[in-house]
């Protein structure tokens, strides 16, 4: 078993929720995992996490959402210390973009909140800023309904990745 999850399978439970929420920030996601410990390995956390994430609601997507910083900012209002650490990691490529893309990075995430009303969430790890102002302006076309399941989507993404970085501290 990963000495990681050993040790979370036997922390105290504010301490398992702790590690859970930085990887997700949506609380009733980080409880349902807590509750299903022990957990015995990678695979077997990767396929809860994502059986967990499917029974999450708009709230708790808002929640999630609220942790993260927008593309090209260091730092979210509601996010662990180890969460924006992660934050800056994944959005590394975008630290050193052409000011043009980054000022058009935040003029699109201004449009985006205003259009549906949170956080332009998108998997940054390993795109550019170039690519991931594309995605931004592709995804401003959609509807909230759409656009709302594929930020979920987006979330989940970000979630399994931020787990197996977790598992290797």
């Amino acid at each position: 078993m990963n000495a990681v999850l050993d040790r979370w399978n036997k922390a105290e439970e504010s301490d398992a929720l702790r590690a859970m929420i930085a990887c997700c920030g949506a609380k009733r996601w980080a409880e349902a995992m807590v509750a299903l410990r022990p957990i015995e390995n990678l695979i077997e956390l990767s396929m809860a996490a994502d059986r967990v994430w499917s029974t999450m609601e708009e709230d708790d997507w808002m929640e999630a959402f609220a942790c993260h910083p927008r593309i090209g900012e260091l730092k979210a209002a509601h996010a662990l210390a180890k969460s924006q650490a992660w934050s800056r990691q994944e959005q590394s490529n975008a630290a050193g973009a052409d000011e043009d893309v980054l000022a058009e990075l935040a003029a699109g995430n201004a449009l985006y909140e205003e259009r549906f009303g949170f956080t332009y969430i998108v998997c940054a790890t390993g795109k550019s800023a170039a690519e991931m102002l594309s995605i931004l302006n592709r995804r401003l076309a959609n509807e909230r309904a759409g656009e709302l399941r594929e930020a979920a989507e987006q979330q989940r993404q970000i979630t399994q990745i931020r787990l197996g970085k977790w598992l290797v501290e």
